[in-house]
């Protein structure tokens, strides 16, 4: 099973629609899969009780301390990912996959080598999330069958 995941809770965000757009390449290839947001998982946990948590505990801190809950060996280890960059910027998120490549790699993950910093997606993208540079989405397309094939 191959899961994409939106890293990001804002509603709208560029960030889901290139992960949307990886959802529907890998589908048109015959990989049926899943599509993870974190903006779904927000709505999912906003209620009352969360809205206390939030106010009494998360906005008031101003440091944390995160403890690991999943089974390391389960979960990550031997698995395989791809990433992707998304930025308005000119680097496409560069120094935050060369951090999580290396988070990864911790867990025992298998990281594809290549990555792909899409730069300046608030210009590659219409208003309908829709990728207007033919060029990067043909280096997408290259990537998603290179994944499948990694």
């Amino acid at each position: 099973m191959i899961t994409v995941i939106s890293g990001t809770n804002r509603a709208g965000s560029n960030t889901r629609k290139v992960a949307e757009l990886y959802h529907q390449l890998l589908a048109e290839k015959g990989a049926n899969p899943v599509f993870l947001s974190l903006e779904e998982l927000n709505s999912l946990h906003r209620d009352d009780q969360f809205t206390r948590i939030e106010t009494k505990i998360l906005i008031p801190s101003q440091k944390f301390v995160f403890i690991d809950l999943a089974d390391v060996k389960k979960a990550w280890w031997h698995k395989k990912a791809m990433l992707v960059g998304v930025a308005n910027g000119r680097a496409g998120n560069l120094r935050g996959m060369d951090h999580l490549t290396n988070i990864l790699n911790h867990i025992n993950m298998l990281v594809m080598p290549v990555k792909l910093p899409i730069s300046t997606v608030n210009k590659l993208l219409d208003a309908d999330g829709k990728m207007t540079d033919t060029a990067t989405l043909t280096v997408m397309d290259k990537q998603v069958t290179d994944f499948l094939l990694f």
